[in-house]
């Protein structure tokens, strides 16, 4: 009796110095786990702060602010579609030519033959579509290798193009046209500065935040499923909260909200339904995962495969749109680079080299990284030569940190 009273006080002890079951090492661990979850985000904030300090606060101020999204609103567009791409373990090398032949197009559509913008907007965009079905056509059912598909599909837009342009610029664009890239959506409650209709969506976007939140945990909760501490949920809340009002006063203190923020927000959050919460979403990661699997479970690969490509030209097509709309001018030199801004921001943003892992969110902030670099080292006077091999060293290293998980992990 006296050896069980005995070792069952040593492991009363044990458990009473177990560091595992201590409240605040439970605590701490999924604090950390969920930091690690949130690491480009984290990283993004880094980056931000960084150059608000190397730049004695230029890179924060409101009209910078509305910038680093009207420039590089082009390349998060793309970027939701490239990261679609990657994660179902394809590439895409022609969005850059695309997008300066979609321009191209739309300035003969809107400029030369003077149909109405919308028009010209729409059968672009169709246009974009059926370059994407084309491409998806050689990827999904002959089977060409998407690299070689888009290479190939660099060159021939790329020399399309130049045969639309005639090697010369077109311009200039309608002013509707032009606001696709250039435009705001302001005082609608009045001239006022700041703008209150840009702090009233801003408050919006924050309650919709919270109360989707709290209704994920909620439902989380309710099935038994591990949630964070409600402190951390709390902090973590309050500070994605406080980042949203800070930006939405910064837009307010300018022009208000961009039109690009809209149609990248309006994408976002489609695009985010669609890889999360759709049987299309679930296919494209399973492809991804394993192609084979994904076969023998009764997933249509190739119908997958061509709609992403077909969605992708859509997107390219729309990157083009808004480029032209910008600059109001569709000329030889637009697209230049474009697809390696879009597959850097989707590697930096979390997307795996092999497929089967990538979020709309994370390609978002990856491109958002990439525009902060740009402009915060073109605010500091460093040259293009350095700014692409510091780019080329972010993506290296982002997608070194992938493969080290993944040995880690043991896949």
């Amino acid at each position: 009796m006296s050896n069980d009273n005995s070792s069952n006080e040593s492991t009363a002890a044990g458990a009473l110095i177990n560091p595992s079951d201590n409240k605040f090492t439970r605590w701490l661990t999924t604090v950390l786990s969920d930091l690690g979850k949130n690491g480009i985000f984290i990283a993004l904030i880094v980056v931000v702060a960084l150059f608000a300090v190397l730049t004695d606060g230029i890179l924060l101020r409101p009209q910078n602010i509305s910038n680093l999204i009207v420039q590089n609103g082009y390349i998060l567009v793309l970027a939701i579609g490239m990261v679609m791409i990657i994660i179902a373990g394809h590439i895409d090398l022609s969005v850059g030519s695309v997008a300066a032949f979609i321009g191209a197009v739309s300035g003969v559509f809107a400029v030369k033959m003077g149909m109405p913008w919308w028009l010209a907007i729409l059968l672009s965009l169709l246009i974009g579509a059926l370059v994407g079905a084309w491409q998806g056509f050689w990827v999904a059912f002959v089977g060409i290798p998407a690299f070689i598909v888009t290479l190939a599909g660099m060159l021939i837009f790329r020399g399309l193009a130049l045969v639309v342009l005639g090697n010369a610029n077109i311009g200039s664009f309608p002013t509707e046209y032009r606001a696709l890239g250039n435009g705001f959506l302001t005082g609608i409650f009045g001239e006022t500065d700041p703008d209150i209709f840009t702090l009233v969506i801003g408050a919006v976007g924050i309650v919709a935040l919270i109360v989707q939140q709290v209704r994920t945990r909620a439902g989380r909760q309710k099935y038994d499923q591990e949630v964070e501490p409600f402190a951390w949920f709390v902090v973590k809340l309050g500070l994605v909260s406080v980042v949203i009002g800070w930006f939405a006063w910064a837009l307010a203190s300018y022009k208000g909200i961009p039109v690009t923020l809209i149609v990248l927000a309006l994408l976002v959050l489609v695009y985010g339904v669609v890889m999360n919460r759709t049987v299309f979403g679930r296919h494209v990661y399973a492809i991804g995962g394993n192609r084979h699997a994904a076969e023998l479970s009764g997933i249509k690969t190739r119908r997958v495969d061509f709609w992403l490509f077909v969605n992708m030209g859509v997107l390219a097509a729309l990157a083009g749109l808004i480029f032209t709309a910008r600059l109001n001018l569709a000329g030889p030199k637009a697209g230049d680079g474009f697809e390696l801004e879009a597959i850097s921001a989707a590697f930096i943003g979390g997307a795996a080299v092999q497929g089967g892992v990538g979020t709309i969110a994370g390609a978002i902030i990856g491109g958002l990284i990439i525009g902060v670099l740009n402009n915060g080292m073109s605010i500091m006077g460093i040259g293009i030569e350095w700014q692409q091999a510091v780019k080329g060293l972010v993506l290296l290293l982002a997608v070194a940190f992938d493969v080290y998980n993944k040995r880690r992990s043991g896949n």
